[in-house]
C-alpha cells in the first residue's frame, strides 16, 4: 500500500552538507544524460563560502537549506539551470553577492532564476505586512511569465522550509502555513505537481488544524491494519482481470492523502467514516486505447457506480491531469475507487509542468517561457498577471488570488456551443461562462441560452450544461449588478477594467467629487489637503504616475475615497505637527487635570460636561454629529477651543499617537425636564423607484423629525443615495429610526454620517 504520491526526497536533518551535495549529485546523475557536474560544484561552493557565518533557526548551517532545495528540483529532474538556481537562491537576499556577479560567473540564466526568487526585503518607503507580501506575490509571478522555473524553484524552497517549521514560533508557523495552504499549495496544483502538492497541503494542515490532522492520521492509520488484507485482494483481483484480458498493466493499491480527506469532510460537511475512497487501487497502462479496454473489463466484472464516474482524459482538468475514475462494489459488497491512466498520464500527474523541464538542455538563444500546449494550459497565470496591472490596491490583489486560488473551490465543465469545455468555480453564471470567452463577449452580452433555453443571467451553470452567449453590437456594456452575480475573480476583474477604461472621464469627475465629499464628512477642507506633496504619499503608495489615474479608480470604486483622504489627512497633520508647537496647549491641559476642574458648558444648552478645563469654547464635530446616548470625547483644537467627537468618530481613532494627548474626558449632563435637538445625518442607499422619496420623508414625518436638508443622487445602475440632515433628541432615537427605514421597500443600507 502506498499514499496517493510518492513522496520527495527527505534527508535526514543535521546531515554534513558534503554528505548532502554528494546525495545531490547522485540524483542528477540518475537522469540527467550529461556527466559533466562542474558548474553545479562551484555554486555549491559559492552559496557555502557566501553562507558561511550563517545559521537557520534549527542551528544548523545555513547551506543545507538550498543543498536541500537542490535535492527537491533534482527528484524532479529538473535542468542544471535551475539546480544551480536552487543552490544559488537565496544568495543575492541575504549576503554581499549581487545579480550581476552570479550573471558573470553562472550565465544571465541563473541570474534571472535568482532574481525571480528573491524576496523584496529593502522598502523605499513604509508598507505593513499585507503591503510586503502582495508585492512579492507580483513580483514572483510577473517572473514566472517570464521562466516558469521560477515558481518551480520558489516550490522547493517553500517545500524545505515547511518540512521544518517546527523550529518556528506558533505564531510564524501558522502564518507561513496559511500562505502556504492559499497561495502555494494551490500553484503546484495548478502546474500538476502533485508530488509537491500533497506534501505542502498535508505540512500546512498540520499546523493550522493539529487536532484534526492528528485524529485523521490515527484513524488512517487504524483503517490500514484492519483493511490491508482487503486492498490486497482487490489489487490481486484486479491484476488478474487484467492479465486475463490481455492488458498488459500495473496494479497498486493506493491512500489518498490527509489534507485530501479533511477537504471532503469539511466541503461535504462528512464525517471520517462516510468518505468511502480512503483507500483505492491505480491502473497503469500502455496507451490510451488500453485505459478503456480497462474501463470495460472493470465495468462487466464489477458492479458501476454510474453517478461515480469521471472522464478527465476526455476532459483534463486545467492542470493537464488525465484520467478516468470509477467507482466499483465487488461480490462481498466492498467499495471502492479505481484509477485508470497511461504510465504517461502518471508521470504527468506526478510532475506536471516541470516534465517540461526534465533534463533538457536549452538551445542557444532558446526563449524559457512555456509554449504551446502549455502556455494555453496556464491562462490562469495570465489573468493573475492582468490583476496585477488593474488592481493597485494590496487587499484586492491578494484577495483575488486567494479565490483564484481557493482550495475548497469546487468546479464545473460546460460546453460552448462548438464543443469546447470550459472549467468555472461552481457557483458560476453565465456572466462567468461569457468572459471566460473573452472580454468583448462579456462585455457585448446580451442574454443566453443553456440547452437550447433562454435563461436570466443569474442563472447557475451546472456539470455538463451547453451555454451559448447572445451578444449585440448595441449593447450599453456591464451592469454593476453584474459584479454582484459573476462568482469568478476574472470576470469580475474584466466588468470593473470596462468601467475603469470606458468611463474614465466620468470616473475622474466623480472621484474628484466622492474625495471632496468625504475630506467636508470629515471637517476638513479639500484645498488644504488636495497639494502636490500630499498627492505623492498616495501616488507611491498604489503605485501610480499622475493624479488622474488616482482620481479614476476612486470614481470606479477600485480605491475606496476614505483610503487616499485618510492618508493625506495623515500627511498635513504630520507636517502641520512639525511647525507649530504644542507646549502651551498640553501643558494648559496637563495642569487643569491637576486641579481637577470640572467646567460645564451650556453651548445653546446642550449640557456637555468637559472634565479638566475651563474657559474654552465648546463645539460639536461636524463630521461625527454626537446626540445623547452617543459615548463622546472631547478634543482640544488649536486656536478653536474643544471639539466633541463620537468615540468611534474615524477622526478620533485615526489620530496619530502624538495628537492623543490633546484627549480629554467629556460625557453627557442634560439638565432634568429640558428636551434639546440635534442635528443629525443619516445617508439612506436604496433601489431607485417611483415613490421611493415619498416613502422615506413619510417616515420623517410620521415620527414628528424636522428635517432641514435633503440631498439625493441616482447612479446610472439606478441606485438611489439620500442624505437626509434632521433634527433629533438621542441615539436611541435614531436608531429607531433607522430600524423604521429598513422596512421601506429596496433598502439596501442606512449608515450614520
Amino acid at each position: 500500500m502506498e499514499k496517493d504520491q510518492r513522496e520527495l526526497e527527505k534527508p535526514a536533518e543535521f546531515t554534513d552538507p558534503d554528505v548532502l551535495y554528494e546525495e545531490l549529485i547522485a540524483a542528477i546523475e540518475r537522469y540527467h544524460p550529461s556527466d559533466d557536474t562542474s558548474l553545479i560544484h562551484r555554486a555549491y561552493m559559492t552559496a557555502k563560502n557566501a553562507h558561511m557565518d550563517q545559521k537557520r533557526k534549527s542551528g544548523e548551517p545555513y547551506i543545507i537549506h538550498p543543498l536541500c532545495v537542490a535535492i527537491i528540483l533534482a527528484d524532479l529532474e529538473l535542468d542544471k539551470e535551475s539546480i544551480i538556481a536552487g543552490l544559488l537562491h537565496d544568495v543575492v537576499e541575504d549576503t554581499i553577492l549581487t545579480k550581476e556577479q552570479i550573471a558573470r560567473v553562472f550565465g544571465d540564466d541563473v541570474a534571472l532564476l535568482v532574481d525571480g526568487v528573491t524576496k523584496l526585503t529593502n522598502l523605499t518607503w513604509t508598507k505593513d505586512r499585507l503591503d510586503i507580501q502582495a508585492e512579492n506575490l507580483r513580483r514572483m509571478f510577473l517572473a514566472m511569465s517570464q521562466d516558469i522555473r521560477v515558481i518551480l524553484i520558489k516550490l522547493a524552497d517553500r517545500l524545505h522550509n515547511m518540512r521544518t517549521l517546527q523550529h518556528m514560533k506558533p505564531e510564524k508557523q501558522r502564518e507561513k502555513a496559511q500562505e502556504t495552504l492559499e497561495i502555494y499549495a494551490p500553484l503546484a496544483d495548478r502546474l500538476g505537481i502533485s508530488r509537491v502538492k500533497v506534501e505542502l497541503d498535508d505540512l500546512a494542515l498540520r499546523y493550522l488544524e493539529p487536532k484534526a490532522y492528528h485524529e485523521i492520521e490515527e484513524k488512517i492509520e487504524e483503517m490500514s491494519q484492519s483493511k490491508e488484507r482487503v486492498i490486497e485482494s482487490l489489487v490481486e483481483k484486479v491484476q488478474h482481470l487484467m492479465n486475463s484480458e490481455h492488458i498488459p498493466s500495473s496494479v497498486i493499491g493506493r491512500r489518498k492523502h490527509i489534507f485530501s480527506i479533511y477537504k471532503k469532510m469539511v466541503s461535504q460537511n462528512k464525517s471520517f467514516d462516510e468518505i468511502y475512497d480512503i483507500f483505492a487501487v491505480r491502473v497503469l497502462v500502455q496507451d490510451l486505447k488500453d485505459c478503456y479496454a480497462a474501463l470495460g473489463a472493470l465495468h462487466v466484472n464489477f458492479t458501476p457506480l454510474s453517478e461515480r464516474f469521471k472522464d478527465y482524459i476526455a476532459r483534463p482538468k486545467p492542470n493537464r491531469y488525465q484520467s478516468l475514475h470509477t467507482t466499483l462494489i465487488d461480490r462481498g459488497g466492498t467499495l471502492f475507487e479505481v484509477q485508470i491512466r497511461t504510465y504517461e498520464m502518471d508521470k504527468v500527474a506526478e510532475y506536471g509542468i516541470a516534465a517540461h523541464w526534465k533534463y533538457k538542455e536549452k538551445a542557444k538563444g532558446e526563449n524559457p517561457t512555456v509554449t504551446g500546449g502549455e502556455a494555453e494550459k496556464m491562462r490562469w497565470l495570465r489573468q493573475i498577471l492582468e490583476w496585477q496591472r488593474e488592481m493597485p490596491d494590496s487587499k484586492e490583489f491578494l484577495s483575488g488570488v486567494r479565490n483564484e486560488l481557493n482550495p475548497f473551490t469546487d468546479m464545473v465543465y460546460a460546453f460552448t456551443p462548438n464543443g469546447d469545455v470550459k472549467t468555472l468555480p461552481a457557483g458560476s453564471t453565465p456572466i462567468d461562462f461569457a468572459y471566460s470567452i473573452h472580454s468583448a463577449v462579456g462585455n457585448c452580452m446580451v442574454g443566453a441560452r443553456v440547452n437550447a433555453r433562454m435563461v436570466p443571467l443569474n442563472y447557475v451553470i451546472q456539470n455538463g450544461d451547453r451555454v451559448e452567449i447572445l451578444t449585440s453590437q448595441n449593447s450599453r456594456g456591464p451592469s454593476r449588478d453584474w459584479l454582484k452575480q459573476a462568482k469568478s475573480s476574472q470576470a469580475r476583474n474584466k466588468i470593473n477594467q470596462w468601467f475603469k477604461t470606458e468611463l474614465k472621464e466620468e470616473n475622474i469627475v466623480r472621484g474628484k467629487e466622492l474625495l471632496a465629499a468625504y475630506a467636508k464628512s470629515r471637517g476638513q477642507d479639500w484645498g488644504e489637503l488636495n497639494r502636490p506633496e500630499y498627492q505623492e504619499k498616495v501616488l507611491r503608495r498604489y503605485s501610480m504616475h499622475d493624479w488622474d489615474a488616482v482620481l479614476a479608480t476612486v470614481g470606479h470604486g477600485g480605491i475606496k475615497e476614505g483610503q487616499v483622504v485618510n492618508r493625506m489627512i495623515e500627511e498635513r497633520k504630520r507636517a502641520l505637527a512639525k511647525q507649530i508647537s504644542d507646549e502651551t496647549v498640553l501643558a494648559n491641559l496637563e495642569e487643569n487635570n491637576k486641579e481637577s476642574q470640572i467646567a460645564t458648558l451650556r453651548r445653546s444648552g446642550n449640557g456637555i460636561v468637559v472634565k479638566g478645563i475651563h474657559d474654552l469654547a465648546v463645539h460639536f464635530s461636524r463630521c461625527c454629529a454626537p446626540v445623547p446616548g452617543d459615548e463622546i470625547v472631547g478634543f482640544v483644537t488649536r486656536g478653536r477651543g474643544i471639539t466633541i467627537h463620537r468615540t468611534d468618530c474615524i477622526n478620533i481613532l485615526s489620530l496619530p499617537e502624538i495628537e492623543r494627548a490633546r484627549l480629554i474626558t467629556a460625557e453627557w449632563q442634560l439638565p432634568e425636564g429640558e428636551e434639546n435637538r440635534y442635528i443629525a445625518t443619516l445617508r439612506v442607499v436604496a433601489h431607485n423607484r417611483t415613490g421611493l422619496l415619498v416613502d422615506i420623508s413619510r417616515v420623517f414625518t410620521e415620527r414628528g423629525l424636522d428635517v432641514k436638508a435633503f440631498n439625493t443622487r441616482t447612479s446610472k445602475q439606478d441606485i438611489a443615495t439620500m442624505d437626509v440632515t434632521f433634527e433629533i433628541g438621542s441615539a436611541e432615537e435614531i436608531r429607531a429610526l433607522q430600524d423604521k427605514l429598513r422596512q421601506c421597500e429596496g433598502i439596501i443600507d442606512i449608515e450614520r454620517s
